[in-house]
């Protein structure tokens, strides 16, 4: 049973909190049904992203079951409190780490947006366990009530690219770091701001994992879904994911199209001459 009270408590005080048997229904199966279909084709470039790492991107566009993920009324009802009206879908992807692979620098999702720390999220997070998370096969690793933390108590710029920059930054997270252990299923929601990392697979199998992620409706997101979802596929979605992709308006008119609200793009035959 979701509570939802616990949840966003958590999420205030410790920066995440855990929603277990996320994945009902049949889900799970589907989703790695997709995922057998997706992975195997891109490995990562740097560091961060993992050389032994994999990562599929655009989820949104790439199966059902995912749309029906990134509106489910649980995450709904977190993004509603910490998130203001009209926000948005910012990245839909699944990662794959396979054995072998080393631990991410310590990072956060939303370290792009030049806000001087301590300061509120301006995105939430969700990453969704589709293999069991293990210590042994690099489950997501978090610093507890990090999101609070300032840029002094960080440590200032800490990283350089994809590596730490700091070279007693992880030796200092330590002692403070928990590995986020839970059965395939799972979805760990945290708040944009809060420190982690994927962690070292020294198990001999890969690790499957998914994370969808929402943002403030005035940040820019991570993923261009005007280019990355055809229009005529964005037409066929629920209302909802097309308010997350950018078809919306954030008042006064941040998102117009020549004057129009987006929607009206959506329409057959729809012409930049229209009238408003």
């Amino acid at each position: 049973m979701f509570d939802s009270e616990t949840a966003l408590q958590e999420i205030r005080t410790r920066g995440y909190t855990l929603l277990p048997d996320f994945l009902g229904g049949g889900r799970l199966d589907r989703v790695r049904a997709v995922l057998a279909r997706e992975l195997g084709a891109y490995r990562g470039r740097n560091n961060f992203e993992g050389q032994a790492t994999e990562r599929v991107y655009t989820l949104v566009a790439r199966d059902p079951v995912f749309r029906e993920i990134i509106e489910d009324g649980r995450v709904m009802a977190l993004c509603d409190t910490f998130l203001e009206p009209n926000y948005l879908l910012t990245g839909s992807l699944a990662i794959c780490i396979h054995p072998g692979e080393t631990p991410q620098p310590w990072h956060n999702d939303d370290a792009f947006y030049p806000i001087p720390r301590p300061r509120p999220m301006v995105s939430l997070s969700t990453i969704v366990a589709v293999d069991d998370f293990t210590a042994e096969n690099g489950c997501t690793e978090v610093i507890p009530a990090s999101h609070l933390w300032s840029d002094a108590e960080i440590g200032g710029d800490y990283r350089d690219g994809d590596r730490e920059s700091d070279p007693d930054f992880a030796a200092r997270m330590a002692d403070r770091s928990v590995p986020v252990e839970m059965p395939a299923g799972t979805c760990v929601v945290f708040a944009g701001n809060l420190l982690h990392r994927g962690g070292a697979n020294r198990s001999p199998a890969p690790r499957r994992a998914f994370s969808i992620q929402y943002c403030q409706p005035w940040a820019r997101t991570q993923e261009n879904y005007f280019l990355a979802v055809p229009p005529e596929q964005a037409a066929a979605m629920s209302p909802r994911i097309q308010s997350l992709l950018g078809y919306s308006i954030h008042r006064p008119f941040m998102g117009h199209v020549a004057g129009r609200h987006p929607l009206k793009t959506l329409s057959p035959g729809a012409s930049m001459a229209d009238p408003c």
